[in-house]
């Protein structure tokens, strides 16, 4: 029989790889990613089929890659990309979800849109340019989404001579920059996309170079999908009471784990009403099993009869999190119109969503020097603030930092559901200035 301790160490060997491409205009991301995915063999022929024609009829004596990912009619006219373009291929090492995000500073929402998920960020530098404001705002965003892996991709190598020095100065500046943010890992890679060196097969005019190539490096980074390792998190999507002939009495709380280990016998506790009990039964797949982890779709049964609805989050009683309805976070926004101080909103945790108000925004992130500007008022589309805000109901939100599902939240018009921000709660580099928060009594009192 297998162990527990071998099941998990089987679901931390995942073949997945979630990653972002970034960098600025014209630093040839989308040329990167057609090349990795025709090197690799991921491009039907018809695809490549229409991408030669495509090619032959602007008068291109090759194949422009780029076409196999910019799939925007305005994104083709203007060869640039806009929106998020989601690829997926695989090797036979490892299956890759791609995010191809746009380089222009008004795009800069997509690019969170992106990167929210990924385990690794591929920033896209031209050697002939270095580094930008364009890419340090790419590298904060990063940071601010805590993706662990930051790969640096000093492309068009071939248009300045292939040369070392070149490399090693950018890759330097990139390195202490990330790093002074709090990216965990950086790895640095020259690179022609246009040529394919060192994208799939290693390049012959770089022989300084002994690391990976970029595809070497995705198929063997080390990015662990064990969410075991924290505490356990389920939010309560649907409850099932069939109450049939079959199951009269049957009440289970069905949705999926969002991190941890629950096992039959442990207490729990529902909040934010802050009522225990006790599992006695977890069914999934139709079976009843002793112990499930994320992200497993599970129902739990419990030993009490607990008012419990969609919404509500069971947790192990041991490391239940707090709840609270002030929320300090750092939010992104995204859409047009302007989130301003006194705006009430729709905030959705998880499977929850309650009425909201807020209260204050401290302060607004200038990505390109990392500067904050104290009390802005309103942030619109593409900043980057910090905010307080008040919620109706109690929440129970983990720090960012420390749970990327459980920590994140989007801020919603009541009006008409547009999503103006996500936020992502708890402490960044945002907020190293401590601030004031002074109470607003007005509008909505929660």
């Amino acid at each position: 029989m297998t162990s527990t301790t071998e099941q998990f160490a089987d679901l931390s060997a995942t073949t997945l790889l979630r990653f972002a491409t970034a960098g600025s205009v014209d630093d040839g991301k989308s040329t990167l990613v057609g090349r990795l995915l025709h090197d690799s063999k991921s491009v039907l022929t018809d695809q490549m089929e229409a991408v030669e024609a495509v090619s032959a009829q602007r008068g291109q004596e090759a194949p422009d890659l780029a076409l196999l990912t910019d799939g925007l009619r305005a994104e083709r006219e203007q060869g640039i990309t806009i929106d998020v373009a989601y690829r997926y291929f695989a090797t036979a090492r490892r299956r890759f979800i791609l995010a191809d995000t746009p380089g222009h500073v008004q795009y800069t929402r997509n690019m969170v849109t992106g990167a929210s998920t990924a385990d690794l960020a591929v920033v896209l530098v031209d050697a002939r340019n270095g580094v930008i404001e364009q890419t340090r705002r790419h590298a904060a965003v990063a940071a601010l989404l805590r993706v662990p892996h930051v790969v640096l991709a000093v492309n068009k190598m071939d248009l300045v001579g292939y040369e070392e020095k070149v490399f090693a100065a950018i890759a330097e500046e990139f390195t202490a920059y990330a790093s002074d943010l709090g990216v965990p890992e950086i790895t640095a890679i020259p690179i022609s996309a246009l040529a394919g060196d060192n994208v799939v097969e290693p390049s012959a005019n770089m022989d300084w170079y002994g690391g990976p190539t970029v595809l070497e490096h995705l198929e063997t980074v080390p990015v662990s999908h064990d969410l075991t390792a924290c505490p356990a998190r389920f939010p309560v999507q649907y409850v099932i009471r069939p109450q049939s002939a079959e199951h009269p009495d049957y009440r289970g709380y069905a949705g999926q784990i969002a991190s941890g280990v629950l096992r039959v016998g442990e207490a729990v506790t529902v909040l934010p009403s802050g009522r225990t009990s006790t599992i006695v039964g977890i069914d999934a797949l139709g079976e009843s099993v002793d112990i499930a982890w994320a992200p497993q779709s599970v129902t739990l049964r419990l030993a009490d009869d607990i008012d419990i609805s969609r919404g509500d989050l069971i947790a192990p009683s041991a490391s239940a999190p707090a709840t609270t309805q002030d929320v300090e976070a750092t939010v992104c926004h995204v859409a047009d119109q302007p989130l301003a101080v006194g705006a009430r909103v729709l905030i959705k945790h998880t499977t929850r969503t309650v009425k909201a108000i807020v209260k204050e925004i401290p302060s607004r992130l200038t990505l390109d020097d990392l500067s904050q500007h104290p009390n802005p008022g309103q942030l619109v589309a593409n900043d980057i603030g910090r905010v307080v805000v008040r919620t109706a109901e109690p929440l129970a939100l983990d720090a960012y930092a420390d749970s990327r599902r459980t920590g994140s939240f989007l801020l919603i018009d009541p009006a008409d559901g547009t999503t103006l921000a996500a936020g992502m709660a708890g402490e960044s580099f945002a907020s190293k200035a401590e601030t004031t928060v002074q109470a607003d009594e007005e509008g909505w009192d929660f």
